[in-house]
Protein backbone atom coordinates (compact mmCIF):
# COMPACT_ATOMS: atom_id res chain seq x y z
CA UNK A 1 0.00 0.00 0.00
CA UNK A 2 0.94 3.45 -0.44
CA UNK A 3 3.13 4.99 2.95
CA UNK A 4 2.13 7.88 4.54
CA UNK A 5 4.43 10.75 4.25
CA UNK A 6 7.46 10.92 6.07
CA UNK A 7 10.20 13.44 7.18
CA UNK A 8 12.43 14.49 4.56
CA UNK A 9 14.79 11.43 3.16
CA UNK A 10 18.81 11.66 4.75
CA UNK A 11 21.94 10.90 2.16
CA UNK A 12 21.80 6.98 1.95
CA UNK A 13 24.75 5.28 3.62
CA UNK A 14 27.26 2.90 1.52
CA UNK A 15 26.13 -0.12 0.14
CA UNK A 16 22.55 1.49 1.19
CA UNK A 17 20.98 -0.24 -1.86
CA UNK A 18 21.27 -4.13 0.02
CA UNK A 19 18.49 -2.12 1.93
CA UNK A 20 16.48 0.00 -0.37
CA UNK A 21 16.25 -3.32 -2.42
CA UNK A 22 14.12 -5.29 -0.47
CA UNK A 23 11.88 -2.03 0.22
CA UNK A 24 11.82 -1.60 -3.51
CA UNK A 25 10.64 -5.32 -4.18
CA UNK A 26 7.82 -4.98 -0.90
CA UNK A 27 6.76 -2.02 -3.54
CA UNK A 28 6.74 -4.24 -6.66
CA UNK A 29 4.75 -7.10 -5.09
CA UNK A 30 2.37 -4.51 -3.45
CA UNK A 31 1.87 -3.12 -6.96
CA UNK A 32 1.25 -6.40 -8.29
CA UNK A 33 -1.31 -7.25 -5.45
CA UNK A 34 -4.60 -5.19 -7.79
CA UNK A 35 -3.83 -7.57 -10.27
CA UNK A 36 -3.35 -10.51 -7.89
CA UNK A 37 -6.50 -9.45 -6.03
CA UNK A 38 -8.56 -9.10 -9.32
CA UNK A 39 -7.70 -12.52 -10.88
CA UNK A 40 -9.00 -14.85 -7.76
CA UNK A 41 -11.64 -12.68 -6.63
CA UNK A 42 -15.59 -11.89 -7.89
CA UNK A 43 -18.38 -9.71 -6.68
CA UNK A 44 -19.73 -12.88 -4.90
CA UNK A 45 -16.20 -14.04 -3.45
CA UNK A 46 -14.80 -10.75 -1.90
CA UNK A 47 -16.06 -11.45 1.77
CA UNK A 48 -14.32 -15.17 1.26
CA UNK A 49 -11.36 -14.49 -0.66
CA UNK A 50 -10.13 -11.53 2.57
CA UNK A 51 -11.34 -13.90 5.08
CA UNK A 52 -9.12 -17.43 3.32
CA UNK A 53 -6.65 -14.19 2.55
CA UNK A 54 -5.68 -13.22 6.31
CA UNK A 55 -6.28 -16.21 8.17
CA UNK A 56 -3.63 -17.83 6.39
CA UNK A 57 -1.34 -14.66 7.43
CA UNK A 58 -2.56 -14.18 11.32
CA UNK A 59 -1.13 -17.28 13.24
CA UNK A 60 2.26 -16.71 11.89
CA UNK A 61 1.86 -13.11 13.09
CA UNK A 62 0.60 -14.63 16.76
CA UNK A 63 3.04 -16.81 16.58
CA UNK A 64 6.09 -14.19 15.64
CA UNK A 65 4.65 -11.70 18.26
CA UNK A 66 3.22 -13.99 21.20
CA UNK A 67 5.46 -12.34 24.02
CA UNK A 68 4.86 -8.88 23.15
CA UNK A 69 1.19 -9.17 22.27
CA UNK A 70 0.10 -10.65 26.21
CA UNK A 71 2.38 -7.65 27.03
CA UNK A 72 -0.35 -5.42 25.66
CA UNK A 73 -2.37 -3.41 27.88
CA UNK A 74 -6.29 -3.38 27.79
CA UNK A 75 -6.05 0.07 26.60
CA UNK A 76 -3.83 -0.84 23.69
CA UNK A 77 -6.04 -3.68 22.97
CA UNK A 78 -8.87 -1.53 22.43
CA UNK A 79 -7.29 1.60 20.88
CA UNK A 80 -5.80 -1.21 17.94
CA UNK A 81 -9.32 -3.16 18.06
CA UNK A 82 -11.08 0.42 16.82
CA UNK A 83 -8.13 0.94 13.95
CA UNK A 84 -8.72 -2.75 13.10
CA UNK A 85 -12.27 -1.59 12.48
CA UNK A 86 -11.36 1.49 10.17
CA UNK A 87 -8.84 -1.35 8.34
CA UNK A 88 -11.67 -3.86 7.31
CA UNK A 89 -13.90 -1.10 5.93
CA UNK A 90 -10.52 -0.22 3.92
CA UNK A 91 -9.77 -3.67 2.58
CA UNK A 92 -13.78 -4.12 1.93
CA UNK A 93 -13.39 -1.07 -0.05
CA UNK A 94 -10.61 -1.92 -2.40
CA UNK A 95 -11.27 -5.62 -3.26
CA UNK A 96 -15.11 -4.40 -3.77
CA UNK A 97 -13.34 -1.34 -6.06
CA UNK A 98 -10.60 -3.74 -7.59
CA UNK A 99 -13.94 -6.21 -8.68
CA UNK A 100 -15.26 -3.05 -10.66
CA UNK A 101 -12.36 -1.15 -12.27
CA UNK A 102 -8.59 -2.67 -13.69
CA UNK A 103 -5.79 -2.92 -11.30
CA UNK A 104 -4.34 0.03 -13.28
CA UNK A 105 -7.12 2.05 -12.29
CA UNK A 106 -6.94 0.91 -8.78
CA UNK A 107 -3.39 1.39 -7.99
CA UNK A 108 -3.14 4.35 -9.49
CA UNK A 109 -6.51 6.09 -7.51
CA UNK A 110 -5.30 4.40 -4.08
CA UNK A 111 -1.83 6.51 -4.27
CA UNK A 112 -3.91 9.79 -3.63
CA UNK A 113 -3.85 8.62 -0.25
CA UNK A 114 -0.72 10.30 -0.41
CA UNK A 115 -2.15 13.76 -0.92
CA UNK A 116 -5.66 13.01 1.06
CA UNK A 117 -3.39 12.82 4.33
CA UNK A 118 -1.49 15.99 4.72
CA UNK A 119 -4.88 17.71 3.29
CA UNK A 120 -6.92 15.90 6.02
CA UNK A 121 -3.98 16.65 8.47
CA UNK A 122 -4.18 20.29 7.59
CA UNK A 123 -7.74 20.57 7.99
CA UNK A 124 -7.42 18.78 11.70
CA UNK A 125 -4.83 21.13 12.52
CA UNK A 126 -6.11 23.76 11.29
CA UNK A 127 -3.17 25.15 9.31
CA UNK A 128 -2.77 25.84 6.00
CA UNK A 129 -0.85 23.34 3.47
CA UNK A 130 1.59 24.82 0.76
CA UNK A 131 0.54 26.38 -1.92
CA UNK A 132 2.75 23.91 -4.12
CA UNK A 133 1.29 20.76 -2.01
CA UNK A 134 -2.48 22.25 -3.15
CA UNK A 135 -1.20 22.70 -6.64
CA UNK A 136 0.58 18.91 -6.62
CA UNK A 137 -2.82 17.87 -5.15
CA UNK A 138 -4.78 19.78 -8.17
CA UNK A 139 -2.43 17.79 -10.57
CA UNK A 140 -3.24 14.20 -8.67
CA UNK A 141 -7.18 14.77 -9.01
CA UNK A 142 -6.87 15.86 -12.11
CA UNK A 143 -4.89 12.61 -13.35
CA UNK A 144 -7.77 10.73 -11.87
CA UNK A 145 -10.15 12.03 -13.36
CA UNK A 146 -8.96 11.66 -16.91
CA UNK A 147 -8.00 7.94 -15.69
CA UNK A 148 -11.08 6.94 -15.51
CA UNK A 149 -12.45 8.59 -18.67
CA UNK A 150 -10.73 5.55 -21.07
CA UNK A 151 -11.96 6.27 -24.64
CA UNK A 152 -14.18 9.56 -23.97
CA UNK A 153 -15.70 11.46 -21.27
CA UNK A 154 -18.22 9.47 -19.40
CA UNK A 155 -19.23 9.11 -15.47
CA UNK A 156 -16.24 7.02 -13.65
CA UNK A 157 -17.03 2.96 -12.97
CA UNK A 158 -18.40 1.97 -9.57
CA UNK A 159 -15.01 0.39 -8.81
CA UNK A 160 -13.22 3.90 -9.76
CA UNK A 161 -15.27 5.38 -7.05
CA UNK A 162 -15.05 2.41 -4.36
CA UNK A 163 -11.23 3.08 -4.52
CA UNK A 164 -11.41 6.75 -3.81
CA UNK A 165 -13.45 6.19 -0.70
CA UNK A 166 -10.90 3.02 -0.13
CA UNK A 167 -8.17 6.01 -0.45
CA UNK A 168 -10.03 8.52 1.80
CA UNK A 169 -10.17 5.42 4.43
CA UNK A 170 -6.60 4.86 4.28
CA UNK A 171 -6.53 8.71 5.04
CA UNK A 172 -8.83 8.44 8.12
CA UNK A 173 -6.85 4.96 9.21
CA UNK A 174 -3.07 6.74 9.27
CA UNK A 175 -4.53 9.91 11.34
CA UNK A 176 -6.27 7.56 13.71
CA UNK A 177 -2.95 5.94 14.18
CA UNK A 178 -1.25 8.90 14.96
CA UNK A 179 -3.75 10.04 17.09
CA UNK A 180 -5.29 6.92 19.20
CA UNK A 181 -2.87 7.88 22.04
CA UNK A 182 -3.53 4.40 23.88
CA UNK A 183 -1.31 2.76 20.77
CA UNK A 184 1.25 5.29 20.08
CA UNK A 185 4.00 3.43 22.05
CA UNK A 186 2.47 -0.42 20.92
CA UNK A 187 4.98 -2.38 19.45
CA UNK A 188 4.27 -2.39 16.00
CA UNK A 189 3.97 -6.29 15.20
CA UNK A 190 1.30 -6.14 18.07
CA UNK A 191 -0.56 -3.66 16.56
CA UNK A 192 -0.54 -4.86 13.14
CA UNK A 193 -1.72 -8.50 14.87
CA UNK A 194 -4.67 -7.05 16.72
CA UNK A 195 -5.74 -5.11 13.61
CA UNK A 196 -5.95 -7.67 11.67
CA UNK A 197 -7.53 -9.84 14.05
CA UNK A 198 -10.04 -7.40 14.06
CA UNK A 199 -10.45 -7.17 10.52
CA UNK A 200 -10.44 -10.96 10.01
CA UNK A 201 -13.25 -11.21 12.63
CA UNK A 202 -15.68 -8.69 10.76
CA UNK A 203 -14.98 -10.14 7.82
CA UNK A 204 -16.09 -13.85 9.39
CA UNK A 205 -18.99 -12.15 10.54
CA UNK A 206 -20.39 -11.05 7.28
CA UNK A 207 -19.27 -14.00 5.71
CA UNK A 208 -21.50 -16.08 8.32
CA UNK A 209 -24.56 -13.49 7.25
CA UNK A 210 -27.07 -14.74 4.44
CA UNK A 211 -26.18 -13.12 1.01
CA UNK A 212 -23.12 -12.14 1.35
CA UNK A 213 -21.51 -15.20 -1.17
CA UNK A 214 -20.46 -18.67 -0.45
CA UNK A 215 -18.57 -19.49 2.73
CA UNK A 216 -14.95 -19.16 2.83
CA UNK A 217 -14.05 -23.25 2.55
CA UNK A 218 -16.56 -23.20 -0.30
CA UNK A 219 -14.60 -20.96 -2.21
CA UNK A 220 -11.22 -22.31 -1.60
CA UNK A 221 -12.25 -26.39 -2.76
CA UNK A 222 -13.15 -24.73 -6.04
CA UNK A 223 -9.80 -22.98 -6.22
CA UNK A 224 -7.87 -24.12 -8.63
CA UNK A 225 -3.59 -23.76 -8.75
CA UNK A 226 -3.79 -20.38 -9.84
CA UNK A 227 -6.43 -19.35 -8.05
CA UNK A 228 -4.29 -20.42 -5.06
CA UNK A 229 -0.62 -19.24 -5.77
CA UNK A 230 -2.43 -15.64 -6.48
CA UNK A 231 -4.11 -16.24 -2.58
CA UNK A 232 -0.60 -17.23 -1.02
CA UNK A 233 1.22 -14.44 -3.26
CA UNK A 234 -1.52 -11.94 -1.22
CA UNK A 235 -0.96 -13.04 2.14
CA UNK A 236 2.56 -14.81 1.88
CA UNK A 237 4.45 -11.88 -0.20
CA UNK A 238 2.33 -8.71 0.17
CA UNK A 239 1.44 -9.08 3.77
CA UNK A 240 3.61 -11.27 5.43
CA UNK A 241 7.04 -10.12 3.30
CA UNK A 242 6.26 -6.45 3.40
CA UNK A 243 5.60 -6.45 7.10
CA UNK A 244 8.73 -7.89 8.27
CA UNK A 245 10.65 -5.85 5.49
CA UNK A 246 9.59 -3.03 6.82
CA UNK A 247 10.06 -3.83 10.21
CA UNK A 248 14.01 -4.35 9.31
CA UNK A 249 14.37 -1.52 7.04
CA UNK A 250 13.16 0.96 9.39
CA UNK A 251 16.26 -0.13 11.94
CA UNK A 252 18.98 0.60 8.46
CA UNK A 253 17.97 3.88 7.10
CA UNK A 254 15.18 6.73 7.52
CA UNK A 255 12.04 6.08 7.73
CA UNK A 256 11.57 8.75 5.10
CA UNK A 257 13.96 6.85 2.56
CA UNK A 258 11.69 3.54 3.07
CA UNK A 259 8.20 5.87 2.33
CA UNK A 260 9.90 6.84 -0.81
CA UNK A 261 10.80 3.70 -2.10
CA UNK A 262 7.19 2.46 -0.81
CA UNK A 263 6.12 5.37 -3.09
CA UNK A 264 6.52 3.96 -6.35
CA UNK A 265 3.81 1.39 -5.58
CA UNK A 266 1.29 3.00 -7.80
CA UNK A 267 3.59 3.38 -11.00
CA UNK A 268 4.52 -1.11 -10.38
CA UNK A 269 0.23 -1.09 -10.38
CA UNK A 270 0.40 0.22 -13.43
CA UNK A 271 3.26 -1.40 -14.64
CA UNK A 272 1.93 -4.85 -13.81
CA UNK A 273 -1.87 -4.23 -14.66
CA UNK A 274 -0.43 -2.92 -18.60
CA UNK A 275 2.32 -5.47 -19.15
CA UNK A 276 1.16 -9.08 -17.12
CA UNK A 277 -2.47 -7.85 -16.96
CA UNK A 278 -2.91 -6.89 -20.44
CA UNK A 279 -5.14 -3.72 -19.29
CA UNK A 280 -4.40 -0.57 -21.80
CA UNK A 281 -5.14 3.35 -20.59
CA UNK A 282 -5.58 4.59 -23.95
CA UNK A 283 -4.85 8.32 -24.89
CA UNK A 284 -6.87 9.87 -21.40
CA UNK A 285 -5.81 6.89 -19.56
CA UNK A 286 -2.52 7.51 -20.00
CA UNK A 287 -2.25 11.36 -19.66
CA UNK A 288 -4.30 10.45 -16.43
CA UNK A 289 -1.73 8.23 -14.92
CA UNK A 290 1.51 10.36 -15.60
CA UNK A 291 -0.72 13.36 -13.38
CA UNK A 292 -1.31 10.87 -10.40
CA UNK A 293 2.32 9.60 -10.74
CA UNK A 294 3.60 13.36 -10.84
CA UNK A 295 1.19 15.30 -8.82
CA UNK A 296 1.73 12.47 -5.81
CA UNK A 297 5.26 12.60 -6.16
CA UNK A 298 5.31 16.18 -6.05
CA UNK A 299 2.70 16.51 -3.15
CA UNK A 300 5.22 14.25 -0.91
CA UNK A 301 8.13 16.60 -2.07
CA UNK A 302 6.44 20.26 -0.66
CA UNK A 303 4.64 17.99 2.11
CA UNK A 304 8.40 16.84 3.10
CA UNK A 305 9.73 20.32 2.96
CA UNK A 306 7.46 21.29 5.71
CA UNK A 307 8.16 21.22 9.04
CA UNK A 308 6.04 18.53 11.28
CA UNK A 309 5.81 18.11 14.68
CA UNK A 310 5.01 14.23 14.23
CA UNK A 311 6.15 11.51 11.51
CA UNK A 312 2.97 9.93 10.22
CA UNK A 313 3.09 6.22 10.87
CA UNK A 314 3.85 4.06 7.85
CA UNK A 315 0.48 1.43 7.19
CA UNK A 316 1.98 -1.73 7.05
CA UNK A 317 -1.26 -3.23 4.90
CA UNK A 318 -2.13 -3.39 1.60
CA UNK A 319 -4.86 -3.94 -1.23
Amino acid sequence: MSAAVLPSAVAPAPRAWRTDLPVLLVAVVWGSSYLAAHGITTARTVIAVLVLRFAIVLPVLVAAGWRRLRALTTAQWRGAGLLGLVLSGIFLLETYGLVHTSATNAGLIISLTMVFTPLAEALVTRTRPAAGFLTAAGLSLAGVVLLTQGGGFTAPSGGDLLMLLAALARTVHVLAMARVTSVRDADSLSLTTVQLGSAVLVFAVLAAAPGTGPAPWTVAAGFGAAEWAGLLFLAVFCTLFAFFVQMWSVRRTSPSRVSLLLGTEPLWAAVVGISLGGERLGPLGVAGALLVLAGTAWGRYAADRKPRQKAAPVPVTTA
